[in-house]
């Protein structure tokens, strides 16, 4: 597993935008498994429900704490906004989930001195190799 992947799953808060209340749902089933490996989730959906016994936000820039993780549930057309704004509120990763690409907005990332992953799963890298 790459270096900047391990980083990233060694760290405590994620917001998970995307992430309402329904199990049907890989954030739901993602959000979970982060917190069986005791990381805190924080749900970020425009419709903010609490999920998982967590409060949620509408926004990025309506949690009043810091997150380290913004992890992108959300059409690769939308996720170089979701960056920018995870650059915006000071976290220290991003996470693109599986089919989530947007190379540009991953160079601003990593050019504001964020860790960047993308097109990928906690769940999938953890199972190779938790950190």
């Amino acid at each position: 597993m790459n270096s900047v992947v391990t980083r990233v799953l060694g760290m405590q808060t994620w917001a998970v935008v995307g992430l309402r209340d329904n199990p049907a749902r890989a954030a739901s089933r993602v959000a979970s498994f982060l917190q069986d490996k005791d990381k805190r989730i924080v749900p970020v959906h425009p419709m903010a429900q609490d999920v998982h016994g967590e409060a949620a936000y509408a926004t990025l820039a309506d949690m009043p704490f810091a997150v380290d993780v913004v992890d992108v549930f959300v059409n690769s057309s939308l996720a170089g906004d979701i960056a920018d704004q995870a650059v915006a509120i000071g976290a220290r990763a991003v996470w693109f989930q599986l089919d989530v690409r947007d190379d540009a907005a991953a160079a601003r990332v990593r050019a504001a001195g964020l860790d960047m992953v993308q097109d990928r799963c906690p769940v999938i890298e953890w199972r190779t190799s938790a950190p």
